[in-house]
């Protein structure tokens, strides 16, 4: 049956999970709330997916069978943008911490409840301009709140709304950590920037990053605001300095 053309197509997940009963429950309880889901059981059909799909958020266990679920997130968030919601079994911090700085955008501990989860997945969403299970592009006039917004080359970063987006108003999606590394550069542009520095503007007040998080998200950043990412215009490396912002910024 065709669908009407007016009617709001709902969003794709895919859900990451070697459980198969884990699996059919996200499905039933996501599929209730209004979404498309499709279930793989490991990385190589996740890849498989994701060539023949375009998916509005991933969600995967931390411990796949024989595999690194936080090497899987990280390969990916390499190679696409796409929200990627973790679970896992274990409380253990530092898998939380290394999650949400370098690959995750939220993480879910179990035992959790269908419902929060579903909550979880829709702030996701709707942090990447998703509303109501499907995808709403940015209007090319956004109404933006006077110095609220700081602008340099083709970027335009929204504080009030903690977003990055091009000056015609589409979207660039930025992780909770790459989102305040680039506040603290655009509201201190040509300063340099100690790694040390750099650590504690993107400290968040329940996590912890490290030394080499600083270089993860810079080279994450610099794959989405850089028109040559290998040649940087935005983020330069000041050598044995650290980092500095070489943009222009106007209040816009």
């Amino acid at each position: 049956m065709t669908a009407d053309p007016g009617e709001a197509v709902p969003a794709r997940l895919l859900v990451v999970d070697d459980d198969a009963d884990m699996r059919a429950m996200l499905d039933d309880a996501l599929r209730k709330s209004g979404f498309a889901v499709d279930g793989v059981e490991s990385a190589a059909q996740m890849r498989e997916a994701m060539a023949g799909h375009d998916y509005a958020l991933v969600l995967m266990d931390l411990r796949l069978r024989n595999e690194d679920g936080l090497m899987v997130a990280r390969q990916l968030r390499e190679v696409s943008s796409v929200p990627i919601v973790m679970i896992s079994g274990s409380s253990d911090e530092t898998d939380r911490v290394l999650l949400l700085e370098l690959a995750a955008d939220d993480f879910l501990i179990k035992p959790f409840s269908m419902r929060e989860l579903v909550a979880r997945v829709r702030a996701v969403l709707r942090r990447y301009e998703h509303t109501d299970g499907a995808l709403a592009h940015a209007p090319a006039a956004r109404a933006r709140r006077k110095g609220q917004c700081l602008a340099f080359g083709p970027w335009v970063l929204d504080l009030g709304e903690r977003e990055l987006s091009s000056r015609d108003g589409a979207v660039c999606a930025l992780t909770q950590g790459e989102f305040r590394l680039l506040e603290a550069f655009v509201r201190h542009p040509h300063r340099v920037w100690t790694r040390d520095e750099l650590l504690e503007q993107t400290r968040s007040a329940d996590t912890e990053v490290f030394d080499r998080t600083i270089d993860v998200l810079i080279l994450r950043l610099r794959r989405k605001i850089e028109p040559n990412p290998k040649h940087p215009q935005f983020i330069c490396t000041e050598r044995g300095l650290g980092y500095v912002f070489s943009a222009d910024v106007v209040q816009v």
